[in-house]
C-alpha cells in the first residue's frame, strides 16, 4: 500500500473516530456474508457504527488521542465498534450479539474507556452495569420517594384529624363526648 493511500485512509479513520472516547474492538473472522449483513443492520438500528481498519492504520490514525490504547499489541483482522447512547449500552449490544448462537465466531476481543484499555473479561463485566437510561431512572425515583413519603405522611395525619371533626360533627350539640 502506497504512503498516499495509507495516509488517505488514516485521514479517513480520525474522522470517523472523531470526538469519541470509547470503543471495542471485535472478532468478525468466520462470520459469512449474510451474517456480516445481519450484524451491521442490527447495529445500525441502536446507532452502533462497526468499521473494518487495518490494525497499523488504526493505531497511526489515534496516535495522541485516548483511543490508543485499545489497538495497543493487537493482533489479527479486527473490527471497531462505536456509538450508542453511552458505553454501557454499547457493551451490551456487544456482550449479547456475542452470546448469540447464529453469530457464532463474533466475540469482543477488547476496546478502550476514558484512555483505560480493556481486555473481553471487562467489556462483560461492564455489560452488567447499569445503563445511563436506568441509572437516571432509579435517581429519579430515589427523589420522588422522600417526597411521597411525606404526602403519605401528612396525608395520614390530616385524615385522622378529618375523621375525629366529622365524629364531633356527628354528635348532638348538647352532648359531650366521653372523655
Amino acid at each position: 500500500m502506497s504512503k498516499l493511500v495509507k495516509d488517505l485512509i488514516t485521514d479517513e479513520v480520525q474522522g470517523r473516530l472523531k470526538g469519541v472516547t470509547d470503543l471495542f474492538l471485535v472478532n468478525l473472522v468466520g462470520l459469512d456474508a449474510v451474517k456480516t449483513q445481519a450484524l451491521r443492520k442490527k447495529l445500525r438500528e441502536k446507532h452502533i457504527h462497526l468499521m473494518m481498519v487495518k490494525n497499523s492504520l488504526a493505531r497511526r490514525a489515534t496516535e495522541g488521542s485516548v483511543l490508543l490504547p485499545a489497538f495497543e499489541g493487537a493482533t489479527g483482522m479486527l473490527a471497531v465498534v462505536y456509538g450508542a447512547t453511552d458505553v454501557v449500552a454499547l457493551a451490551k449490544e456487544i456482550i449479547k450479539l456475542a452470546d448469540d448462537k447464529h453469530m457464532a465466531p463474533f466475540a469482543a476481543t477488547g476496546g478502550v474507556m476514558g484512555g483505560a484499555k480493556l481486555s473481553a473479561a471487562e467489556v462483560k463485566d461492564i455489560s452488567k452495569w447499569p445503563t445511563r437510561e436506568e441509572q437516571l431512572s432509579l435517581l429519579v425515583g430515589q427523589m420522588l420517594s422522600a417526597g411521597g413519603r411525606l404526602a403519605g405522611q401528612l396525608g395520614s395525619v390530616g385524615g385522622a384529624i378529618v375523621s375525629q371533626i366529622k365524629e364531633k360533627a356527628k354528635e348532638p350539640a348538647g352532648e359531650a363526648a366521653p372523655a
